[in-house]
């Protein structure tokens, strides 16, 4: 691995408020940020908010507040929401930020060999802010399927990106693994859709959208979307009026599904614009559904990532999200499922293991120094299965390799029954406890991004004087 290392995750409007589907692309980046951080690797990790647009000028017109107060007060909502996850990112961007326009006019102007004005005809979802192909509108019935509302028919002046100009480079460099897109039916995904991708409007007329950067040197057009959010990845690093040389291109950007297409084909086709080279990884997660649906305002299946942190605490949020929740799949929500992880597995398995040879040692005068802790985290650091399961991105396999060490570790515990061996051979108790201990150690350890209070928790309570804990996940 890389010594300097850089992870990105996807900006979202800030129109709505914070949902599950952020927070899985939160919960993957810090996962991946703490492992790369415990090995000493130096990280920026960056989030933020995409701030212009029509939809949130609207949204704020609507309301009767100050564009700049609506987004001002949105991004700070996200914001506490990352920080209420226990995401840790070093750098948060915000699209309206002085130094973001500038740098996205700069980047305007370098690329613009690959930009043409044209005039334009064709469908149109507002919620999506893109215009769609007429087999996309036929198949969808005329509606757009993310957001249910008709598609727009618009003829306006635009300038656009010649996709066509990067197609071969951008199919190579995913055929060839120097961008690797993640997982691999995406990947597929990806080089169908690039067959066909059209050259991508990169403005809008000011007089259809007024709230966004101005296009340099055109006071008549605003920057669209594509150029004005994607270039986030780049201007919060400071390009280009600084090197960025030392964390760019990007070890993994995580993106859901849904914008994975913008990711892997316009965001690739700017950079070659700019002639830098593409991110080595993009990882594309799935969706979140509750009881097999997609979520959805209309049906009431919004499950509201806040109330389950306000109710069960973080790490049980965490544990459910990380581990049930496939890195690369949809997967299901539903109370019955989160209720029996939360029960079955991180009370029962781990808080139990805790409970258990805490009041053992305690009990048997048993306790772990400073060379044990070492030693502990030295094994953890050198475990080559979890290692590879986290250097290739797949975190809930990693989760249930070291959920299998937890069981483990309870089996163990029943097999030698040091309680009953104390009757007869403290000593030899003392031993099987001991080494007990730096094995639940070992996989706090391995746990640590993944539920990093529990870690503390568990670490303070195996200190130099192994305290009885109250439970560590409260019914």
């Amino acid at each position: 691995m890389s010594k300097k290392t850089y992870i990105t995750t996807a900006i979202p409007y800030v129109n709505g408020t914070p949902h599950v589907g952020h927070a899985v692309d939160y919960l993957l980046a810090d996962v991946y940020y703490k492992y790369c951080i415990e090995r000493g690797i130096e990280v920026r990790f960056q989030a933020g908010t995409d701030e212009h647009g029509n939809k949130i000028y609207d949204k704020a017109t609507s309301l009767g507040i100050p564009v700049k107060q609506y987004v001002k007060d949105n991004s700070e909502r996200f914001r506490n929401f990352i920080t209420k996850l226990g995401v840790e990112p070093t750098d948060f961007i915000r699209t309206t930020d002085p130094n973001h326009e500038r740098r996205v006019q700069l980047i305007w102007q370098k690329i613009t060999g690959h930009i043409y004005p044209s005039t334009y005809e064709g469908w149109y979802c507002s919620g999506c802010e893109s215009f769609i192909t007429d087999k996309e509108y036929e198949e969808t019935n005329g509606v757009c399927p993310d957001h249910q509302k008709p598609y727009e028919r618009l003829s306006e002046k635009n300038y656009y990106l010649r996709i066509s100009d990067f197609k071969q480079q951008i199919k190579s460099a995913i055929e060839s693994g120097e961008m690797q897109i993640l997982p691999e039916f995406r990947k597929r995904e990806v080089l169908k859709l690039l067959e066909t991708s059209p050259d991508v409007s990169v403005s809008r007329p000011k007089k259809n959208l007024s709230w966004g950067i101005p296009v340099p040197g055109d006071t008549e057009q605003v920057m669209y979307v594509w150029v004005d959010a994607l270039a986030n990845y780049l201007t919060v690093l400071g390009y280009p009026e600084e090197d960025i040389s030392d964390f760019w291109p990007a070890d993994v950007q995580f993106v859901g599904k849904d914008i994975l297409r913008f990711h892997a084909i316009i965001w690739p086709s700017i950079l070659l614009a700019l002639g830098l080279p593409l991110p080595k990884r993009i990882l594309s997660h799935g969706h979140v559904l509750a009881n097999g649906q997609k979520m959805s305002k209309s049906i009431g299946n919004v499950v509201d990532p806040t109330e389950i942190i306000d109710k069960y605490g973080l790490d049980p949020f965490r544990y459910f999200f990380l581990r049930h929740i496939d890195t690369f799949a949809d997967s299901d929500f539903t109370w019955d499922k989160f209720n029996a992880a939360y029960s079955g597995e991180l009370a029962n398995d781990l808080g139990n293991l805790v409970q258990r040879l805490a009041v053992l040692s305690n009990k048997n005068s048993v306790s772990l120094n400073d060379n044990d802790t070492m030693e502990a985290k030295q094994i953890a650091l050198d475990n080559p299965e979890y290692s590879k399961l986290m250097q290739n991105l797949e975190f809930s396999k990693a989760f249930d390799y070291i959920w299998s060490l937890v069981q483990d570790l309870n089996k163990e515990i029943n097999d030698k029954q040091p309680w009953a061996v104390a009757k007869t051979n403290p000593e030899t108790a003392k031993s099987i406890l001991l080494e007990l201990d730096k094995k639940l150690l070992t996989v706090t350890c391995l746990l640590a991004p993944f539920l990093p209070e529990t870690t503390k928790k568990i670490f303070a309570i195996f200190g130099r004087t192994i305290t009885i804990p109250s439970p560590l996940f409260p019914k």
